[in-house]
């Protein structure tokens, strides 16, 4: 995944350079009048912060006593970007804390935050709305915690944000469509307990990875998806509950490297318009309704590596379709209706399939009801500690 480089980005390495930034903390010149009453601030907040803090195993807010925040464990400090001799709290890291607790409304104090990483810990309850104050917030991990409530608003109130992770928490109801008007370029939700449709609006998005995996989504894949056109790299729908046909508008997404949407309920045929995507590597259409035939123009895909359509109802495998393995592409085609090929489904479960053909022309996406999926659960998608940029 290609983000551009700003300050917001730089400051992740942060991270990486935590020698850097204990030398810029203890450099005299960055302590102005300016630097003070900001860090000031961020000591308050962070105080605040440790009251409600009910279990730190590992003591990582142990060190979090008196005013020098800077040298606080998992708190981060550079000059401020509008003011180079202003040293301000620009970066949270307590990934893999296993801390209990939640989130204060003084939070918003930290006004010159970049990022904060709270990947794998025990953080409960709702977000704070004090959380808008964060103007320069660019990438936000509260993944692998214990969050509830609505799909939190207040996210999308960062004019800055570009990456939004919020899998593996407990978040439940519809997604707003003013997610994807925002101009994120990355979005994980996977896992929680999201319902209802998918939103329809997707104009103006700018993402280049969506992860959707993991919810009870119902209804089908709407085909204003193709307004990801531009942006998209990475669509992944694992086990969302989605039904109907897949719209052709997804061969449109000529930038896609992954597409998933396996552990789903999606009938008829493969739309041949996926033959446009030329830069996929992986497709992954397991589990799932499909009749008709695994086309050739997929398999011919010049960037193809990994293609899956096991556990479906095909019941041909046009040209080289046939025998992918000899072009060193991994290829699942098992428990379909293939004949001559080995590990079937049988003749009869076939039959009952395929006596009722699907005609995805007849179909408008909310003319197909939703069904349940006849599989039990997708794979679990395991989150990542921090954001990687190639």
């Amino acid at each position: 995944m290609a983000l551009s480089i700003t300050f917001h980005a730089l400051t992740s390495l942060l991270l990486f350079h935590v020698s850097l930034v204990s030398t810029a903390t203890h450099t005299p010149h960055h302590h102005t009048s300016h630097s003070s009453n900001h860090l000031q601030k961020a000591y308050r907040a962070l105080q605040a912060w440790k009251k409600v803090i009910y279990s730190d195993p590992k003591n990582l807010t142990g060190d979090w006593i008196g005013p020098s925040v800077c040298s606080y464990t998992g708190i981060f400090c550079a000059p401020s970007p509008s003011d180079q001799n202003t040293l301000v709290v620009a970066g949270i890291d307590l990934n893999h804390g296993d801390i209990a607790g939640f989130l204060p409304e003084p939070i918003g104090l930290l006004s010159d935050l970049a990022l904060i990483h709270l990947n794998s810990n025990r953080f409960c309850g709702i977000l704070p709305r004090s959380l808008s104050q964060l103007s320069l917030l660019y990438e936000l991990d509260l993944s692998n915690n214990r969050f509830v409530g609505p799909f939190p608003d207040v996210v999308l109130s960062l004019p800055s944000l570009k990456y939004l992770d919020l899998r593996y928490n407990e978040f439940e109801g519809p997604l707003p469509p003013k997610l994807f008007s925002n101009p994120l370029d990355a979005i994980f939700v996977n896992n929680n307990r999201l319902t209802s449709l998918i939103p329809r609006d997707f104009t103006g998005t700018t993402a280049s990875v969506v992860v959707f995996a993991n919810n009870d989504f119902s209804g089908c894949l709407p085909p204003t998806i193709a307004h990801f056109a531009d942006t998209l790299e990475e669509l992944l729908l694992i086990n969302s509950s989605l039904s109907g046909c897949l719209p052709p508008e997804v061969g449109y997404l000529y930038k896609l490297r992954v597409l998933d949407m396996s552990y789903n309920s999606l009938v008829g045929p493969v739309p041949y318009s996926l033959a446009g995507l030329g830069h996929l590597e992986l497709l992954n259409l397991d589990h799932n309704m499909f009749t008709g035939a695994v086309p050739l123009g997929v398999c011919v895909l010049p960037s193809l590596q990994n293609l899956t359509v096991s556990d479906n109802y095909f019941s041909e495998e046009e040209g080289t379709c046939r025998n992918l393995t000899s072009r060193g592409i991994v290829f699942d085609d098992s428990n379909n209706c293939l004949p001559d090929k080995p590990h079937q489904r049988s003749h009869k479960v076939c039959e009952d399939v395929l006596d009722h053909p699907v005609d995805c022309y007849d179909h408008e996406c909310s003319a197909v009801a939703p069904q349940a999926s006849p599989f039990a659960a997708g794979p679990s998608l395991a989150p990542a500690s921090a954001p990687a940029y190639t």
